[in-house]
């Protein structure tokens, strides 16, 4: 598997991989400059993750999760029922779509652009608390497909919250999101698979101050 060390897509794929129990090696790619071999295994979109299976090439987060779970049968991650799985790829493209993005554009700008941003933010969680209340997780008593791809929420906007000084779960607001947040957290193939917190606090500020000076050309 080809994967960046603190690309959020990447750890979809190893969480699926744990969970299933399945051995697997990875080569660590630079997104900023991209191997030969990154460049032949994804031609198109030309982007990690990339999972190698014996002789075939599989990309994109969710195609890749898909696959794992129709490859190994044990620990099945989507739902049986045909329309429960189609709700969970319909969620998880949403939140894919409408959380990650204005996350992140609110994480790499400022003044009123990130409250916008934050905004945004906010009225699709509103959408993802009514999802998850009453449960404990979006798969039930154990992770399913949608905690695996809304997973980036329990770790990576925390800290694209604390780099972009903004806040968009709030407890208070979002108490049954936050539980999921801790449940997820807590549970041992999530914890024990996580790129290390002040690294990750570093390379996300020095993405922000990059991004904002290469939009603006102002010097912060």
């Amino acid at each position: 598997m080809a994967r960046f060390w603190a690309d959020p897509f990447a750890y979809r794929v190893i969480w699926a991989l744990k969970l299933k129990g399945v051995d697997y090696e990875y080569i660590e790619e630079d997104v900023f400059n991209k191997s030969p071999l990154l460049l032949q295994l994804n031609p198109l979109h030309k982007r990690v993750p990339v999972l190698i299976h014996g002789h075939r090439v599989i990309c994109e987060s969710f195609v890749i999760v898909q696959y794992i779970d129709e490859t190994w049968p044990q620990y099945p991650l989507l739902p049986q029922h045909p329309y429960e799985r189609a709700m969970a790829r319909f969620w998880a493209e949403f939140a894919e779509s409408k959380l990650m993005e204005s996350a992140w554009m609110g994480q790499c700008s400022r003044g009123e652009e990130r409250e916008r941003a934050a905004k945004l933010a906010m009225e699709t969680v509103e959408k993802i608390e009514e999802l998850v209340k009453g449960k404990k997780l979006f798969g039930g008593e154990s992770i399913g497909y949608l905690d695996i791809c809304l997973g980036w929420l329990s770790y990576w906007l925390p800290i694209w919250e604390e780099v972009g000084c903004m806040q968009i779960i709030d407890p208070i607001k979002f108490p049954a999101t936050s539980s999921w947040i801790d449940t997820v957290l807590h549970h041992p193939v999530i914890r024990d698979n996580l790129p290390a917190r002040e690294a990750m606090i570093v390379y996300f500020q020095k993405r922000r101050k990059d991004i904002y000076e290469s939009r603006t050309g102002l010097r912060v």
